[in-house]
C-alpha cells in the first residue's frame, strides 16, 4: 500500500512526466488558496490533495506550449 493516495504512478497517466504533474498541481493548490472554487467535494481536504484529486479523476488538463510559442 502507498503511503500517498493515488501513487505517482497512476497520476503519470494524466500527464507527460513527473515535472508537468508537480507543476500543473501546485498550480492549481495556489489557483485555489487564491478563491478558485474546487471541481470536487472538497470539504476537509488541503488545497493541494484537491489538485491531486482533480487530476487523477481527469478535470483538470494542461496545454503543452510549442516550440514556436517558447521561443516568444
Amino acid at each position: 500500500m502507498s503511503i500517498v493516495d493515488p501513487s505517482v504512478l497512476e497520476l503519470l497517466n494524466h500527464a507527460e512526466s513527473r515535472y508537468t504533474l508537480v507543476v500543473e498541481a501546485s498550480k492549481r493548490g495556489r489557483e485555489i488558496v487564491n478563491g478558485a472554487l474546487p471541481m470536487i467535494d472538497a470539504e476537509g481536504m488541503k488545497p493541494l490533495k484537491t489538485a491531486v484529486e482533480e487530476i487523477n479523476r481527469g478535470l483538470l488538463t494542461y496545454d503543452n506550449p510549442t516550440e514556436q510559442e517558447e521561443q516568444n
